[in-house]
């Protein structure tokens, strides 16, 4: 099993659904440019919305690596916005060029910082008892992570 790929057709209804209710049952999917947009929409929602859900296209040998939705440039200078799909896309840019440790210490600067409830405005509203903070802050507080992390190893 582990030598084959399996394919299963969807209308885009039905994965809209079963992205919901049956994620784990989803590596991959494969969309036109409108239904993919709707569907990777669908799928941020669950990890945290589009603040949280880094993007790739990768080719043979190349890859481009961005936030899912832009980097919200109506935002500029506002220091609200959450970063990590920007740092998540990094992440993912690290493992295309082999640099895993790399990867795994920004992913685990990331995941202590919201585990410690210091988040962006957009993860605040959802997680009660959490700290706001701005998107310079929450980079701070993510680099603070990453630090100790490093010292600890």
């Amino acid at each position: 099993w582990n030598q084959k790929l399996l394919i299963n057709d969807r209308i885009a209804d039905s994965i809209f659904q079963q992205v919901v209710t049956r994620a784990d049952e989803y590596q991959v999917i494969a969309a036109p440019n409108l239904n993919g947009d709707y569907i990777s929409d669908a799928c941020a929602a669950q990890v945290g919305g589009l603040g949280m859900a880094p993007g790739a296209n990768i080719g043979d040998g190349y890859g481009c690596f961005e936030a899912t939705h832009g980097t919200a440039p109506k935002y500029a200078d506002k220091d609200v916005i959450n970063p990590s799909s920007v740092m998540l896309s990094g992440v993912m840019m690290f493992e295309f060029m082999g640099w895993n440790e790399v990867g795994k210490l920004i992913e685990t600067g990331i995941e202590r910082t919201i585990g410690q409830k210091r988040v962006t405005y957009d993860l605040e509203r959802m997680m009660e008892g959490a700290t706001k903070l701005g998107t310079s802050q929450f980079a701070s507080a993510i680099i603070e992570n990453m630090q100790s992390q490093a010292v600890a190893k």
